[in-house]
C-alpha cells in the first residue's frame, strides 16, 4: 500500500493523471532557456495574401504525416517527418534571377522551401480587395509553424538563415527568399503580413535609399524583389548601386542582364552576361543566359557557343529554339537570293517566331519584303520596331546577313524605306553610309548608284515644275521612274505635271499606279480626285472626295470641292439642286413662314429646337457650329423655342434639345436629345 514517497499508490496514480492531462493542455514552457514540452504541428502556407489558409501539398523532399489528435482550441496538429537537407549551391552566385521563368510567377513556392509571413489579426489589403479576417481557432493565415512550434498572435518566426534568392541547386523566380527582415510584419511602414518583396510600386527603391545603402546584398535582395513584381527599372538602379559597391561580383551583373531583359535592353543585357563571364568563367548560367540573348537577336553562331558551354548538360528547349531559328534564316536567306519575297517575308516572320524576336536584321528583311509586295504601311510599321541602337550592330562586326554586313545591310533597308517616303536626301545619306561599311558588296554598290540617280532625277523635275516647264519636268520625273519603276511619290509628282498640262487622263493613271503601290497615299487621292473633277467623272469625284473628308475632316477646301463634286453629281442625274450653297452659319428662324421656306430649299435642312437656359442645349450648339461648318451642303437652322413658340407648336416640340431633319419640306427623321455621334452620324447620312 505504501511506497518511496509515502503517499498511498491510488493517490499516486490519480495525481500522475492530472499531471499527464495538465502537460497536455500546456502549449509550451521553457526550462533553462529551452522549449519543452512542443506539441507537434504541420506547416501551413498560403498561396497569396487574399487566400484562405490551407494545408501545403506533400513534395518529394519530406514527407507528412498527421496526427489524430488535436487541441481543445480545434487546431490541427501533425508531424512532418525528417526529409534530406537541403545542400548549399557550389556556386557563390546566391540571389541570381533565373531565366526560367518570368516575374509574373514570382509568387509560386518550390517545395522544400516555406515562407515565414506574419498576419496577426490585420485584415489584408491586395489589389484594392480587403480579406477577412481568420477564425478564432485557426492559426493566422500566412503564419508557419516551423519545426513543430506555434507562434504566439500578432508574432512573426525568424528565419533561421539569411536572404537569397534560389538557394538550392536551380535558380527560379518561385524560389522563396527567407531573410532577417523579409519577414517581419509592419517594418516598411505597410500592413503586418507584407514582407518588402511583396510591396507594390517604388517602395522597395526607396527603403533601399533610406537604410540600404550601405550593403550591397540587401540593395540586390530588394532588388530582386522589385524584378519579381514586374518593376524592372527599380530593380536595375538597385542592381547598379550594388555594382557601384562591388563591382568584381559576377551575380549583380548576371542580375542586371535580367533587369535589362525585362526593359527590351538586349545589347545592354549581352554586355553584363559577358561581364559576369569575365569575372567568373565558369559561371554556367552566364553562359546560358548570353546564349539565349544572342539568339533572341538573331546571332545564332554566336549562340550556339554558349548554349553548347562545353562540360554542362545542353538545355533541349534552347537547343531546338536554335535549331528552328537556323533552318529558318537558310530558308529565308535562298528565298530572298530568289527574289520570292512572299517565302522570304514567311520564312522571316516563322525565324522571330521561333526565337529571334529581337533580331534587327529579321527586322529589317520583313520591311525590305513588304516594300518589295507594295505593303508601304506595314513596311514603315515593321521598319520602326528595329532596334536603332549603334552598340547593337557592334555586338558582332563581322556578321553578315545575305552576303552584308549587319550595320550595312539595316542602312540598305532604311534606306530603300526613306526613298518610299519620298525622303531623298536621308535616303542618300544612309546608303552612302552603308557603302562605306560595305564597300565591296555588289548589291550596295547598285542601290547607292540606282539612289543618286533617282535623286537627281528628282531634283530636276522639282526645279522644272517650279519654272513651269511642266514637259520637261515630266521628262525628269520618268527617267527616276526608269530606275526605280515602285516610287508612288515619282508617280505623283508626274501626275501633277500632266494635271498642269490639261491632260487629265494621263494624271489619273499615273495617280492610280502611286495608289496601287501606297494605297493610304492623300495626295495622289486628291490629284485623281481633281483630275476626274476636270474629267467630269462626278462619281469618282464624289468617291475619293469622300474618302479624304473623312481624313481630312477640318480641311475646307477639301469640303468645299466635295460639295462641288456633289451638286454637279445631282444636276447629272436631273436632280434639282436650285438655291445650293456653300457653307455658311447655323441661321436663327423665328417666324412660322420664314421657317417654312428654310425647310422647302433644295438640300437636306437640320432644325435645331433649343432654349437659351436649358443647359443640355448650350453643351450641345457648339457641336451644331463644328458640324455646319464639316457638312456644309447642310443647311442647318435653329429655333428657340421661345421666340419661335409658334414653329415649335407647329411641330409639337416639347422636348429640347430636339433635332429634325427636313428633305423639301418633308420631316425624314426627329431626334430627341440624341449624342453628338448619332447627330453626326444623321448628318452625315443626309448630306449629298
Amino acid at each position: 500500500m505504501s511506497s518511496f514517497s509515502g503517499k498511498p499508490t491510488s493517490e499516486l496514480g490519480l495525481e500522475a493523471l492530472s499531471n499527464g492531462l495538465r502537460n497536455t493542455l500546456t502549449i509550451y514552457k521553457e526550462e533553462n532557456g529551452v522549449n519543452v514540452n512542443k506539441p507537434d504541428f504541420r506547416e501551413l502556407e498560403t498561396g497569396s495574401p487574399v487566400s484562405p489558409l490551407r494545408t501545403r501539398p506533400g513534395s518529394g523532399q519530406a514527407a507528412t504525416t498527421t496526427s489524430s489528435s488535436s487541441s481543445s482550441s480545434g487546431s490541427v496538429s501533425g508531424r512532418a517527418s525528417a526529409g534530406p537537407i537541403p545542400q548549399k549551391p557550389n556556386s557563390s552566385h546566391s540571389g541570381e534571377l533565373s531565366v526560367e521563368s518570368s516575374p509574373s510567377t514570382a509568387r509560386n513556392i518550390r517545395s522544400g522551401h516555406t515562407r515565414s509571413r506574419s498576419c496577426g489579426s490585420h485584415h489584408l489589403i491586395f489589389s484594392g480587395s480587403v480579406s477577412s479576417p481568420p477564425p478564432a481557432n485557426v492559426a493566422p493565415t500566412g503564419n508557419i509553424c516551423p519545426s513543430g512550434r506555434i507562434l504566439k498572435t500578432a508574432m512573426a518566426a525568424r528565419p533561421a538563415k539569411p536572404d537569397v534568392l534560389g538557394s538550392g541547386g536551380r535558380y527560379g523566380h518561385g524560389s522563396i527568399m527567407r531573410g532577417g527582415l523579409a519577414s517581419k510584419p509592419g517594418q516598411d511602414g505597410g500592413p503586418a503580413g507584407f514582407s518588402r518583396g511583396l510591396m507594390v510600386g517604388g517602395e522597395p527603391a526607396k527603403k533601399a535609399g533610406l537604410r540600404g545603402n550601405n550593403d550591397p546584398e540587401e540593395l540586390k535582395r530588394i532588388g530582386n524583389d522589385c524584378y519579381k513584381n514586374g518593376h524592372f527599372a527599380e530593380a536595375l538602379s538597385l542592381y547598379d548601386k550594388a555594382i557601384a559597391m562591388s563591382p568584381s561580383n559576377a551575380a549583380y551583373h548576371f542580375n542586371r542582364a535580367a533587369a535589362l531583359m525585362g526593359l527590351r535592353r538586349f545589347v545592354e543585357a549581352v554586355r553584363e552576361c559577358e561581364e559576369a563571364i569575365r569575372l567568373d568563367p565558369g559561371y554556367v548560367k552566364a553562359h546560358h543566359r548570353l546564349g539565349s540573348l544572342l539568339l533572341s537577336l538573331g546571332q545564332v553562331e554566336s549562340a550556339r557557343k554558349y548554349i553548347c558551354f562545353s562540360g554542362h548538360q545542353l538545355d533541349p528547349v534552347e537547343m531546338q529554339k536554335l535549331q528552328l531559328v537556323e533552318k529558318h534564316l537558310s530558308r529565308c536567306n535562298e528565298a530572298r537570293r530568289v527574289g520570292d519575297w512572299r517565302g522570304t517575308l514567311r520564312e522571316a516572320d516563322a525565324a522571330i517566331a521561333s526565337g529571334a524576336d529581337a533580331s534587327p536584321q529579321l527586322c529589317a528583311c520583313r520591311a525590305e519584303a513588304l516594300l518589295k509586295l507594295h505593303q508601304l504601311d506595314d513596311a514603315f510599321s515593321a521598319h520602326s520596331n528595329i532596334l536603332i541602337s549603334e552598340p547593337s550592330i557592334n555586338l558582332n562586326p563581322s556578321l553578315k546577313i545575305f552576303g552584308m554586313l549587319l550595320e550595312a545591310y539595316l542602312l540598305f533597308v532604311r534606306t530603300q524605306v526613306e526613298l518610299a517616303r519620298g525622303r531623298y536626301d536621308s535616303a542618300l545619306t544612309a546608303i552612302e553610309k552603308a557603302g562605306k561599311i560595305d564597300p565591296h558588296n555588289a548589291e550596295m554598290s547598285k542601290l547607292l548608284n540606282t539612289v543618286r540617280l533617282v535623286c537627281r532625277a528628282r531634283a530636276r523635275g522639282n526645279d522644272l515644275f517650279k519654272s513651269e516647264r511642266f514637259t520637261e519636268a515630266c521628262s525628269a520625273y520618268g527617267e527616276g521612274l526608269r530606275l526605280d519603276p515602285s516610287n508612288s511619290v515619282l508617280y505623283c509628282n508626274r501626275a501633277a505635271c500632266w494635271f498642269k498640262l490639261g491632260q487629265w487622263e494621263r494624271s489619273v493613271d499615273d495617280c492610280n499606279q502611286a495608289l496601287r503601290i501606297q494605297p493610304t497615299y492623300l495626295k495622289a487621292l486628291l490629284r485623281r480626285a481633281s483630275s476626274n473633277s476636270k474629267l467630269e467623272r462626278w462619281s469618282e469625284a464624289v468617291r475619293d472626295y469622300e474618302v479624304l473628308r473623312r481624313e481630312l475632316p477640318d480641311d475646307n477646301e477639301v469640303a468645299e470641292s466635295l460639295f462641288h463634286a456633289q451638286v454637279a453629281l445631282k444636276k447629272s442625274r436631273g436632280e434639282d439642286v436650285y438655291n445650293m450653297k456653300f457653307g455658311g452659319d447655323v441661321e436663327s428662324v423665328s417666324g412660322l413662314e420664314q421657317f417654312r421656306a428654310a425647310i422647302s430649299s433644295s438640300g437636306a435642312s437640320v432644325v435645331h429646337f433649343r432654349l437659351g437656359t436649358n443647359l443640355q442645349c448650350k453643351h450641345i450648339s457648339p457641336y451644331v457650329d463644328t458640324l455646319c461648318s464639316r457638312y456644309p451642303s447642310i443647311n442647318f437652322l435653329q429655333v428657340d423655342i421661345e421666340e419661335g413658340h409658334a414653329i415649335a407648336h407647329a411641330e409639337n416640340v416639347r422636348i429640347v434639345p430636339t433635332f429634325k431633319i427636313y428633305k423639301k419640306g418633308i420631316r425624314v427623321k426627329e431626334m430627341v436629345c440624341p449624342s453628338p455621334e448619332v447627330l453626326e452620324s444623321s448628318v452625315r447620312h443626309y448630306s449629298i
